[in-house]
Protein backbone atom coordinates (compact mmCIF):
# COMPACT_ATOMS: atom_id res chain seq x y z
CA UNK A 1 0.00 0.00 0.00
CA UNK A 2 1.35 3.90 -1.06
CA UNK A 3 1.91 5.93 1.94
CA UNK A 4 0.35 9.01 1.95
CA UNK A 5 2.36 12.43 1.45
CA UNK A 6 2.85 15.11 3.76
CA UNK A 7 3.85 18.02 2.68
CA UNK A 8 5.92 21.15 4.41
CA UNK A 9 6.73 24.46 2.69
CA UNK A 10 10.37 26.33 4.03
CA UNK A 11 12.17 29.60 2.40
CA UNK A 12 15.80 28.97 4.21
CA UNK A 13 18.81 31.46 3.29
CA UNK A 14 21.79 29.40 1.86
CA UNK A 15 22.96 26.18 0.37
CA UNK A 16 23.59 24.64 3.93
CA UNK A 17 19.63 24.82 4.85
CA UNK A 18 18.27 23.05 1.80
CA UNK A 19 20.96 20.66 1.84
CA UNK A 20 20.48 19.20 5.22
CA UNK A 21 16.47 19.41 4.75
CA UNK A 22 17.41 17.81 1.66
CA UNK A 23 18.57 14.89 3.82
CA UNK A 24 16.17 14.69 6.32
CA UNK A 25 13.15 14.66 3.74
CA UNK A 26 15.10 11.17 2.12
CA UNK A 27 16.33 10.41 5.60
CA UNK A 28 12.81 10.19 6.81
CA UNK A 29 11.53 8.41 4.04
CA UNK A 30 13.61 5.57 4.14
CA UNK A 31 12.25 4.17 7.49
CA UNK A 32 9.89 1.47 6.94
CA UNK A 33 7.96 2.78 10.20
CA UNK A 34 6.85 6.02 9.39
CA UNK A 35 3.46 6.53 8.57
CA UNK A 36 3.51 9.40 6.30
CA UNK A 37 6.36 9.96 3.12
CA UNK A 38 7.00 13.72 3.66
CA UNK A 39 8.00 16.76 0.64
CA UNK A 40 9.73 19.44 1.97
CA UNK A 41 8.98 22.12 -1.04
CA UNK A 42 12.22 24.66 -0.30
CA UNK A 43 13.71 27.47 -1.59
CA UNK A 44 16.35 29.40 -1.08
CA UNK A 45 14.63 32.86 -0.08
CA UNK A 46 15.98 35.64 2.35
CA UNK A 47 12.55 37.75 1.72
CA UNK A 48 9.56 35.66 3.16
CA UNK A 49 7.27 37.65 1.45
CA UNK A 50 8.96 37.20 -2.29
CA UNK A 51 8.46 33.45 -1.42
CA UNK A 52 5.40 33.88 -0.14
CA UNK A 53 4.07 36.04 -3.28
CA UNK A 54 5.62 32.76 -5.45
CA UNK A 55 3.45 30.05 -3.83
CA UNK A 56 0.05 29.23 -5.67
CA UNK A 57 -2.18 27.70 -2.94
CA UNK A 58 -6.21 26.76 -2.20
CA UNK A 59 -5.69 26.12 1.52
CA UNK A 60 -4.19 27.28 4.97
CA UNK A 61 -0.41 26.59 4.42
CA UNK A 62 2.17 26.98 7.15
CA UNK A 63 5.39 27.99 6.01
CA UNK A 64 8.96 27.77 8.30
CA UNK A 65 11.52 30.54 7.63
CA UNK A 66 14.75 28.79 8.17
CA UNK A 67 17.33 32.03 9.05
CA UNK A 68 19.99 33.51 11.50
CA UNK A 69 20.18 35.94 14.16
CA UNK A 70 23.87 36.67 13.90
CA UNK A 71 24.66 38.89 16.41
CA UNK A 72 23.81 41.92 18.01
CA UNK A 73 25.19 44.03 16.01
CA UNK A 74 22.75 47.14 14.69
CA UNK A 75 23.19 46.05 11.63
CA UNK A 76 22.14 42.44 12.43
CA UNK A 77 19.09 43.23 14.43
CA UNK A 78 17.99 45.36 11.82
CA UNK A 79 18.19 42.79 9.50
CA UNK A 80 16.77 40.26 11.76
CA UNK A 81 13.81 42.82 12.46
CA UNK A 82 13.10 43.37 9.01
CA UNK A 83 12.85 39.30 8.25
CA UNK A 84 9.97 39.00 11.01
CA UNK A 85 8.44 42.53 9.69
CA UNK A 86 8.65 40.56 5.93
CA UNK A 87 7.19 37.28 7.96
CA UNK A 88 4.21 39.20 8.89
CA UNK A 89 3.19 41.01 6.06
CA UNK A 90 3.79 37.47 3.76
CA UNK A 91 0.54 36.35 6.43
CA UNK A 92 -1.71 39.60 5.67
CA UNK A 93 -1.59 38.71 1.51
CA UNK A 94 -4.87 36.98 2.08
CA UNK A 95 -3.42 33.53 0.99
CA UNK A 96 -4.22 31.68 3.99
CA UNK A 97 -0.55 31.96 4.71
CA UNK A 98 1.05 31.82 8.32
CA UNK A 99 4.70 31.84 8.83
CA UNK A 100 6.59 30.46 11.25
CA UNK A 101 9.88 31.29 12.61
CA UNK A 102 12.76 28.78 12.23
CA UNK A 103 16.10 30.90 13.80
CA UNK A 104 19.17 29.93 14.99
CA UNK A 105 21.00 32.44 17.21
CA UNK A 106 23.99 32.67 15.88
CA UNK A 107 23.39 30.40 13.12
CA UNK A 108 22.25 27.37 11.66
CA UNK A 109 25.96 26.07 12.30
CA UNK A 110 24.46 25.66 16.12
CA UNK A 111 21.71 23.30 15.08
CA UNK A 112 23.88 21.29 13.27
CA UNK A 113 26.78 20.85 16.29
CA UNK A 114 23.38 19.55 18.94
CA UNK A 115 23.13 16.32 16.52
CA UNK A 116 26.60 15.51 18.08
CA UNK A 117 27.64 16.97 21.35
CA UNK A 118 25.89 19.19 23.89
CA UNK A 119 26.58 22.67 23.46
CA UNK A 120 25.39 25.77 25.79
CA UNK A 121 28.06 27.82 25.44
CA UNK A 122 27.24 31.82 24.61
CA UNK A 123 30.14 33.07 22.23
CA UNK A 124 31.63 36.21 21.08
CA UNK A 125 31.36 35.42 17.34
CA UNK A 126 29.49 33.42 14.52
CA UNK A 127 32.89 32.22 12.91
CA UNK A 128 34.15 30.37 16.23
CA UNK A 129 31.24 27.88 15.54
CA UNK A 130 33.68 25.92 13.16
CA UNK A 131 35.56 24.47 16.29
CA UNK A 132 32.97 23.31 17.59
CA UNK A 133 31.90 21.64 14.46
CA UNK A 134 35.63 20.19 14.27
CA UNK A 135 34.92 18.66 17.53
CA UNK A 136 31.74 17.37 17.25
CA UNK A 137 32.04 15.30 13.86
CA UNK A 138 35.79 14.73 14.01
CA UNK A 139 36.84 17.19 11.14
CA UNK A 140 39.72 19.65 10.73
CA UNK A 141 38.05 22.87 8.81
CA UNK A 142 40.14 25.80 8.80
CA UNK A 143 36.77 28.06 8.93
CA UNK A 144 33.35 27.89 8.71
CA UNK A 145 33.82 28.35 4.58
CA UNK A 146 35.53 25.56 4.38
CA UNK A 147 32.81 23.64 6.54
CA UNK A 148 30.24 24.70 4.39
CA UNK A 149 31.91 24.00 0.48
CA UNK A 150 29.00 20.95 -0.84
CA UNK A 151 31.77 18.16 -0.40
CA UNK A 152 32.07 18.95 3.26
CA UNK A 153 28.96 19.83 4.39
CA UNK A 154 27.49 16.58 2.93
CA UNK A 155 29.78 14.49 4.28
CA UNK A 156 28.98 15.58 7.72
CA UNK A 157 25.57 15.00 6.65
CA UNK A 158 26.61 11.12 6.33
CA UNK A 159 27.61 10.58 9.65
CA UNK A 160 24.47 11.74 10.90
CA UNK A 161 21.16 9.28 11.43
CA UNK A 162 17.91 10.29 12.36
CA UNK A 163 18.72 8.82 16.46
CA UNK A 164 20.76 12.23 16.02
CA UNK A 165 18.11 14.70 14.92
CA UNK A 166 16.31 13.89 18.26
CA UNK A 167 18.90 14.22 19.97
CA UNK A 168 19.38 17.24 18.67
CA UNK A 169 16.09 18.33 19.08
CA UNK A 170 16.25 16.94 23.27
CA UNK A 171 19.49 19.49 23.25
CA UNK A 172 17.73 22.38 21.73
CA UNK A 173 15.27 22.47 24.10
CA UNK A 174 17.57 21.96 27.19
CA UNK A 175 19.10 25.41 25.79
CA UNK A 176 15.95 26.55 25.70
CA UNK A 177 14.78 25.36 28.84
CA UNK A 178 18.12 27.01 30.22
CA UNK A 179 17.53 30.45 29.11
CA UNK A 180 14.45 30.60 30.57
CA UNK A 181 16.01 29.25 34.09
CA UNK A 182 18.94 32.07 33.61
CA UNK A 183 16.00 34.56 33.61
CA UNK A 184 16.58 35.98 29.98
CA UNK A 185 13.52 37.05 28.78
CA UNK A 186 12.01 35.69 25.92
CA UNK A 187 10.94 38.57 23.11
CA UNK A 188 8.07 38.47 21.41
CA UNK A 189 7.56 40.85 18.36
CA UNK A 190 4.53 40.31 15.86
CA UNK A 191 3.59 37.73 17.63
CA UNK A 192 7.39 35.93 16.75
CA UNK A 193 9.14 34.83 19.84
CA UNK A 194 12.62 34.62 20.59
CA UNK A 195 15.67 35.00 23.16
CA UNK A 196 18.30 37.61 22.03
CA UNK A 197 20.94 35.79 23.81
CA UNK A 198 23.05 32.83 22.39
CA UNK A 199 22.64 30.29 22.13
CA UNK A 200 19.33 29.90 21.64
CA UNK A 201 17.04 28.34 18.43
CA UNK A 202 14.07 27.46 16.80
CA UNK A 203 13.99 25.35 14.26
CA UNK A 204 14.25 22.18 16.16
CA UNK A 205 10.50 22.79 16.51
CA UNK A 206 9.52 22.33 12.87
CA UNK A 207 11.65 18.60 13.01
CA UNK A 208 9.94 17.58 16.00
CA UNK A 209 6.35 18.51 14.67
CA UNK A 210 7.30 16.33 11.30
CA UNK A 211 9.12 13.38 13.34
CA UNK A 212 5.67 13.14 15.51
CA UNK A 213 3.12 13.40 12.58
CA UNK A 214 5.32 10.44 10.75
CA UNK A 215 4.91 8.21 13.53
CA UNK A 216 8.67 8.57 14.32
CA UNK A 217 8.76 10.60 17.67
CA UNK A 218 5.91 9.27 20.95
CA UNK A 219 3.88 11.33 22.83
CA UNK A 220 6.42 10.19 25.77
CA UNK A 221 9.42 11.57 23.60
CA UNK A 222 7.72 15.09 23.09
Amino acid sequence: MMKKTKKYYFSVEGETEQWYLKWLQNTINSIPERKYNIKLDLKIEKDPLSRAKGITILEKTEIIHVFDKESEASIHQKQFYETLDRMKEAQNLGKKIKYQLGYSNFTFELWIILHKIDFNTPLNHRSQYFLFINRAYEEQFNNLDDYKRENNFKRILKKLTIDDVKEAIKRAKDIMDKNEENGHKLENYKGYKFYKENPSLSIWKIIEKMLYECGLLSNEEL
